[in-house]
């Protein structure tokens, strides 16, 4: 029988170990990719597609090809409901081997599912059509909004917030943050680069204050709300956007090993990125989902992703397994308008040198999305797909 290598996750991470483990593969195994999404979701571009209808929505959606995986692999729309230490369930039936099944066995498995953002960072369907609507539909609101709110001053909201006010320069927009510097994981000089661009861009910031989140949510309609602060400071908007909250997709992992769960949810994972349980030696887990003490970046991710593509190898071949080391300090390409940009990386820990930064003003409004489908390998020409 065919021995099958699982991998769980078609984002940025879980599609690279997937292609990485198929050059590998000789005929020894075979390569699954489990993704409950119809298309790749490009999704450093969701926050530029959510704030303006000037752009073609659906070619945030890329088809996946399966050609990419060679003789060695297949991709699979489903989501998993259950594992095992040699079986996943599925929530539907799908094709394998010429007959109907719900469940798959495996020899080894690589949990790549990420986290989950709000929307519209994360989309709550799963197929282009509806995600394309939703972006349009969230974009059309900026657009009819005057006084917006971007909650979270993250990636996200950075982003988001820069490109409203660039766009739509009459508009009020506000950025509030509950730390006193915004993206707190990197060196307090980004958080002078965004100052000043939002300084520039005339965004009002509020930094070291929570927001007072409804429970049912901010109105949608158009007509003025307040957004509150905790320490009853009232913000009048239309339209509010909320940035925070990032949430492991770990509930598969939680039921086969609850004890490989940290308590912010992310799974507990080996220096050979197999998951803390003696039991699940043939389990792995990589990228944003793993709790390592690597930057949740696409850097560490393709280091991680060529670690377990070598380790499923060599436990195939019964060998010691090789170790992921983290080496790079955290980094960023972060957009801050349509043209602005900053690459940002902090200084190595052992040194006191100062941070790299690089300001560029290259982008555009698309955010090069054509470049982004030849890398896939899909060709512009089906972008209607």
């Amino acid at each position: 029988m065919t021995k099958n290598v699982v991998v769980v996750g078609g984002s940025y991470v879980g599609l690279n170990l997937a292609e990485s483990l198929a050059k590998v593969a000789e005929g020894r195994f075979r390569v699954l990719l489990i993704e409950r999404n119809s298309h790749f979701q490009h999704l450093f571009a969701f926050p530029r597609y959510a704030v303006t209808t000037s752009i073609p929505t659906h070619k945030a959606f890329i088809p996946y090809q399966v050609s990419r995986l060679g003789q060695n692999g297949s991709i699979i729309q489903a989501a998993v409901t259950r594992l095992t230490k040699s079986v996943i369930q599925l929530d539907r039936n799908v094709t394998l081997d010429g007959r109907q099944t719900h469940s798959i066995p495996y020899f080894a498995l690589a949990i790549a599912t990420g986290t989950k953002l709000t929307p519209p960072s994360t989309l709550p369907g799963h197929d282009k059509l509806a995600g394309t609507e939703y972006l349009r539909e969230h974009a059309s609101q900026i657009e009819h909004s005057n006084r917006i709110v971007v909650i979270g001053a993250g990636a996200v909201g950075v982003q988001m917030g820069t490109d409203i006010k660039e766009l739509y320069p009459d508009k009020t927009v506000t950025l509030v943050h509950s730390r006193e510097k915004v993206m707190n994981c990197f060196h307090p000089a980004l958080h002078e680069v965004v100052r000043q661009r939002n300084s520039e861009l005339g965004i009002d910031m509020v930094v070291g204050r929570r927001v007072k989140l409804p429970k049912s949510g901010y109105p949608v309609g158009g007509d003025v709300f307040d957004v509150e602060l905790t320490d009853g400071t009232k913000i009048p908007a239309d339209f509010a956007i909320i940035c925070t909250d990032q949430t492991p997709q770990s509930e598969a992992v939680r039921s086969l090993s609850p004890n490989c769960i940290d308590d912010e949810g992310f799974v507990k994972v080996r220096a050979t990125l197999q998951l803390q349980d003696e039991q699940l030696l043939n389990v792995f887990a990589l990228g944003d989902i793993a709790a390592t003490a690597a930057p949740k970046a696409a850097r560490p991710a393709t280091k991680q992703a060529d670690v377990v593509t070598k380790n499923v190898v060599h436990l195939l071949d019964q060998e010691p397994l090789e170790k992921y080391e983290v080496t790079d300090p955290a980094a960023i390409h972060l957009t801050l308008g349509i043209t602005k940009s900053v690459i940002f990386q902090n200084p190595s820990a052992a040194s006191n040198d100062e941070p790299a930064v690089l300001n560029q003003d290259d982008g555009s409004l698309d955010m090069g999305i054509d470049g982004v489908w030849a890398r896939r390998g899909a060709g512009v020409m089906n972008a209607m797909l």
